[in-house]
C-alpha cells in the first residue's frame, strides 16, 4: 500500500463549514489556515491545543509558503474555541477522501482496527467525558483512516461495522483485538473481501476452551500428524529479549 503523489489539503477540506459562520469574514484568522495547521500538527503527534500552537509556531516559516497567516499563528485558546465547535458529521467525509487520495488500494496490506480514548477531549465545566473512538490504522503507511466516535450508551463493537464500509479494505488483512471476535464482525470482513485476524479470549468461553485444549494437546505431541506452520521472532529492546513463538494450523475438523 504505497503513497500516491501529494494532494492538496485545501481541496479535500474545502467543503468543511467554518464553525464561526456567519461571523467568519470578521475573524482574525482564516479558517483553512487553522485547519491545515491543526491537521499537520496532529499528524506529527500534537496532543493538545498548546501542542498545536507550538507546532505551528515552530513551522511558521514553512506554513507561510502555502497559507496566508495574516495575523500569524493562532494561540491555543483560538484553536480550542474554533475546532471544538466543528460539526463532527463532516469529519469522516473530508478525512477519508483525503486519506484515500494518499494511498493506493490496500491489497495485501495490514489494517488494524483499534479503540482508543482521546486525551484532553473531556470538559469538566460542561460535564463532558473523554471521547472514545475507533479507527483503522494502515500499518505500512502509518496512516489513521476513518476515525469514528463511539456513541454514548454504545461500544466499539457497534461502531466498527459502521466504520468498515467507509474503507477500501478489499484484499487487506484486518487485525482486531478481542472486541472484534464476533460473528457479525467476521461477516462484515468477508463481505468486504478482506481477511481478518482477531484475538480470542474468555469472552467466548466455549470456543476459547476448545482452542486452548487443542493447542495444549498438539504442543504436547509436537503437532504429530497435525498439519501446521511455525514462526519465531526474537527482539531485543529496553534491556530485555522477547521471544515470540507462533503455531498456525487450519486443522479445524475437531
Amino acid at each position: 500500500m504505497g503513497i500516491l503523489p501529494a494532494s492538496s489539503l485545501q481541496d479535500y477540506f474545502a467543503t468543511w463549514t467554518d464553525p464561526r459562520c456567519p461571523d467568519a469574514p470578521n475573524s482574525r484568522h482564516q479558517w483553512m489556515d487553522m485547519l491545515i495547521i491543526a491537521v499537520c500538527a496532529v499528524s506529527c503527534g500534537a496532543d493538545g491545543w498548546e501542542d498545536i500552537e507550538e507546532y505551528g509556531t515552530s513551522q511558521a516559516e514553512w506554513f507561510a509558503t502555502f497559507v496566508d497567516l495574516p495575523q500569524g499563528i493562532p494561540g491555543p485558546d483560538t484553536f480550542r474555541r474554533v475546532l471544538s465547535r466543528l460539526a463532527p458529521e463532516e469529519l469522516p467525509q473530508c478525512c477519508i477522501a483525503w486519506t484515500e487520495a494518499l494511498r493506493e488500494a490496500s491489497g495485501g496490506a495490514i489494517v488494524s482496527i483499534e479503540g482508543q480514548t482521546r486525551r484532553h477531549s473531556f470538559d469538566r465545566a460542561s460535564g463532558q467525558a473523554a471521547i472514545p473512538m475507533v479507527r483503522a490504522w494502515a500499518s505500512a503507511n502509518r496512516l489513521g483512516l476513518g476515525p469514528r466516535k463511539v456513541e454514548e450508551q454504545s461500544n466499539a463493537i457497534t461502531a466498527i461495522p459502521k466504520l468498515i464500509p467507509m474503507l477500501d479494505i478489499a484484499g487487506a488483512t484486518v487485525t482486531m483485538d478481542a472486541m472484534g471476535c464476533q460473528k457479525e464482525m467476521a461477516k462484515v470482513m468477508t463481505d468486504r473481501e478482506a481477511d481478518d485476524v482477531v484475538a480470542l479470549k474468555e469472552q467466548h468461553p466455549t470456543l476459547s476452551g476448545d482452542v486452548t485444549r487443542f493447542f495444549d494437546a498438539a504442543t504436547a505431541t509436537a503437532f504429530a500428524d497435525i498439519a501446521h506452520a511455525y514462526h519465531e521472532t526474537v527482539d531485543g529492546d529496553h534491556g530485555r529479549i522477547d521471544t515470540r513463538r507462533y503455531w498456525i494450523t487450519a486443522d479445524i475438523e475437531w
